[in-house]
């Protein structure tokens, strides 16, 4: 179990451009075979080669864990059949304005968080989907929390302005440690910058030695030396 630097099309928001479970980690096709391969040893899963709606914003447009995955409606069939092909993950098609759901919503196997904006109706979508007990609440009293935090089934770590009372919650709902912490030399918007699954951690390349040390003890991960 260990923690890695990375970056993908040159920028060290990885998050933004790829998504992890337990069982896949979903990638632009863009990402050549060896650096694909070099994720799927890193977390010990499944590389998917795709888009989403023909975006690269991976990470933001989805939300999964490893029971379902949170999809806009703009998604088109063969993304679809990308990722069913390669898992038998639940796939639930959003037919709403909303596309980012990688920002609305954060998930680990035993729980979800979602925008309190969200409909009633696509909160049960959420449940039903990703199989878990959804609640409503923000991070650092904000909305988008799947912005703002990364979830495993290991740890959280959420945006540094994290309140006590929402720490409650989240540690509720996930069922793990929580932690707070930035990426990439600062940077508050966690999920942007660090993706993880039980077996590992990736963050964003100018990620600080500091920011490793507090992403270590929050996922459960240890940092390696070796780096791209």
């Amino acid at each position: 179990m260990a923690i890695f630097l990375f970056d993908l099309f040159g920028c060290a928001s990885i998050g933004l451009y790829s998504l992890a479970t337990d069982e896949i980690l979903i990638v632009p096709p863009q990402v050549s075979e060896t650096r694909s391969r070099k994720l799927e040893e890193w977390l010990k899963v499944e590389v998917i080669c795709t888009t989403i709606g023909e975006s690269v914003l991976i990470g933001a447009l989805a939300c999964a864990n490893s029971k379902g995955i949170i999809l806009p409606h703009y998604t088109r069939k063969e993304e679809i059949q990308a990722i069913t092909s390669h898992s038998n993950i639940n796939v639930a098609i959003m037919e709403t304005k909303k596309t980012a759901y990688g920002n609305l919503v954060l998930a680990n196997d035993y729980g979800a968080l979602i925008d309190p904006r969200l409909k009633e109706t696509d909160a049960k979508i959420a449940a039903d989907t990703l199989g878990v007990e959804v609640a409503r609440g923000e991070i650092a009293e904000l909305p988008y929390v799947g912005s703002l935090a990364t979830a495993t089934n290991k740890g959280v770590l959420a945006h540094p302005l994290l309140k006590e009372e929402e720490r409650k919650i989240l540690t509720d709902v996930f069922k793990v440690p929580v932690d707070v912490g930035t990426i990439n030399c600062g940077i508050p918007y966690v999920h942007t910058g660090l993706i993880g699954n039980k077996a590992g951690a990736i963050a964003g390349s100018i990620t600080t030695g500091p920011e490793l040390f507090i992403i270590g003890q929050a996922l459960d991960v240890v940092k390696e030396t070796d780096e791209t």
